[in-house]
């Protein structure tokens, strides 16, 4: 399966059989760069806040995944699990739904706008996973040390880091190295570009890496 980063918490999930999915499509006003042109059958949101929820950017008629439950769209499994988007039961933010994919026998898992302290039962919920898209900028959502907490228990072969602040971003939250640096050196890996594939046979079980993906611009 192929994996794109979009900016923020978007990315277009394409599995080998041609379905795809959008995930959490923003707007720009709220980011502070737009979000490219892209199409798909399937886009899933974690809430409704405008970073997250912007179902109209995304061509192709798609169908929409924004209720817990589980889902079978063109052969492809979706589940989607209720929980909250801050450390207070939803108080100040209300809740979030985190996604899991299954795509060309890989287990994807979008962490959403996660902002509830790391747990067992959440944790036991969505293992296994191969590639954990996870956010880490803090401030709406968890910060590093705590994004780090839900990579060690959950112990995916890859970790892909999102919602952080970049250069063109405009909110309130944490730059990437703050997490980077939980991680030793050999761990971290640079793409050039916005692209990866993965394969089932890739992932040996042995080590976490994360990836950092550069965003696709039109």
């Amino acid at each position: 399966m192929k994996l794109t980063w979009l900016g923020h918490s978007s990315f277009l999930l394409e599995e080998s059989t041609g379905t795809t999915i959008v995930t959490d499509p923003f707007k720009g006003a709220n980011v502070g760069y737009d979000m490219p042109k892209v199409s798909a059958d399937i886009v899933t949101v974690s809430h409704t806040h405008g970073d997250h929820d912007n179902i109209s950017a995304v061509e192709g008629d798609p169908a929409v995944i924004n209720k817990v439950g589980a889902y079978e769209i063109g052969g492809v499994h979706i589940l989607a699990r209720r929980t909250y988007h801050d450390n207070v039961k939803g108080a100040k933010r209300g809740e979030n739904l985190v996604f899991k994919y299954r795509m060309d026998g890989v287990d994807v898992c979008h962490m959403g706008d996660i902002g509830e302290d790391c747990n067992a039962m959440l944790v036991e919920s969505l293992m296994p996973v191969n590639v954990l898209l996870i956010p880490v900028g803090g401030t709406y959502t968890v910060d590093a040390a705590e994004a780090k907490e839900y990579v060690d228990k959950i112990m995916p072969d890859v970790v892909v880091p999102m919602h952080y602040k970049t250069k063109d971003c405009d909110m309130d939250i944490d730059k990437l190295n703050e997490f980077l640096d939980l991680f030793d050196d050999e761990c971290i890996e640079y793409i050039d570009g916005p692209t990866v594939e993965f394969d089932r046979a890739d992932f040996d079980g042995e080590q976490t890496k994360v990836l950092v993906l550069e965003k696709k611009e039109d």
